[in-house]
């Protein structure tokens, strides 16, 4: 049976979007771009001087960049195009078209604002960037889906225990974004980590738990109340969806437990997408289970974003930048859908 990165990987291969790679002349993404065209894992444009850019790929043995579309951000045939329509999009927040011209020099710019205009489909970066470098140009040009105005970020866990979740594998949010989410962005957060976990983990029936530190109101407090509420939200925003709350992480997991403190529920034992109630939470939750655990932590993943546009740690290796192009393309396609 292959596993859940090999499918991500040949999900992404037979719906083969593209993806923008805005740090081209950085070797790990370099290399990275050039297993994923000999893969054809997706199409990758690349931003970058050209002259740079291969003979970066020369020194490194790539075969494979010829195959890549490379834009040069100081000479490209739409430059214009790209300066006036980030102009149209910021000048109600003051932006002049002389910041606009220089912005579009920025390769995070450049590759947002590719998507938008419809010439690509998501992007990579953070290998060089700071989160906060990756995430505001796609929040100024991008946006956030409709309904959602927070972005949050999902981790798939691939545990050694098949009786939980989807066969051994969950996925939790948010774990990298919003560190105290209201009640809305819980809500928001709960949609989103769900529509992750059809896009990228290929669940066919999400079941969303609430967690908290009680169980259908075994606890009083207003941290409590809050899950309460975001529960009840994302019932609303999502009406399909199957979610359940506020429930104990045992109660969201175990059958035996689940029917003792929630009986009734139809999440309750069967969760296979846990929603925490703060970003302190889910950043511990994720990193116990993957070295205590020795679970598999896939992310995070970001989301809540129109487009896909994904943040890597400046640590990334090579692996890691080839299967964050997979998970982009897989929530691409979902994207479009």
């Amino acid at each position: 049976m292959a596993t859940l990165i090999e499918q991500i990987v040949e999900r992404a291969k037979s719906v083969h979007q593209r993806i923008v790679l805005p740090e081209a002349t950085e070797e790990r993404t370099l290399t990275a771009a050039d297993r994923a065209l000999a893969d054809k894992l997706a199409e990758i444009i690349l931003i970058g001087n050209p002259s740079e850019i291969h003979a970066l790929a020369e020194k490194l043995g790539l075969k494979h960049i010829g195959e890549a579309t490379i834009i040069d951000p100081e000479n490209h045939p739409k430059k214009e195009e790209y300066t006036q329509l980030l102009y149209e999009l910021r000048k109600s927040k003051g932006m002049t078209i002389e910041q606009a011209q220089k912005l579009v020099l920025n390769p995070l710019y450049l590759g947002c604002l590719i998507i938008k205009s419809g010439d690509a489909d998501g992007q990579i970066s953070g290998a060089l960037s700071t989160t906060g470098d990756t995430l505001r140009p796609a929040l100024q040009i991008i946006k956030c889906s409709p309904g959602i105005t927070c972005v949050s970020g999902a981790m798939l866990l691939v545990t050694q225990t098949p009786q939980y979740g989807e066969n051994g594998v969950l996925v939790i949010g948010d774990v990298a974004v919003t560190p105290m989410p209201d009640a809305s962005q819980l809500a928001q957060i709960a949609v989103c980590t769900a529509q992750t976990a059809k896009s990228v983990a290929g669940f066919e029936d999400p079941r969303v738990a609430m967690l908290s530190f009680s169980t259908k109101g075994s606890a009083k407090h207003e941290v409590v109340d809050k899950v309460v509420e975001a529960t009840r939200m994302a019932k609303e925003l999502a009406p399909e969806l199957k979610i359940d709350g506020e429930l104990q992480a045992d109660a969201a997991l175990v059958p035996s437990v689940g029917n003792k403190k929630a009986p009734g529920s139809d999440i309750a034992g069967k969760a296979n997408v846990l929603v925490v109630p703060c970003l302190e939470v889910g950043n511990i939750a994720y990193k116990l289970v993957q070295r205590l655990g020795n679970a598999i932590a896939i992310g995070p993943i970001l989301q809540g974003i129109a487009r896909p546009v994904n943040d890597l740690s400046r640590g990334c290796s090579v692996d890691d930048v080839y299967y964050m192009i997979a998970i982009t393309a897989n929530q691409a396609y979902a994207a479009k859908q």
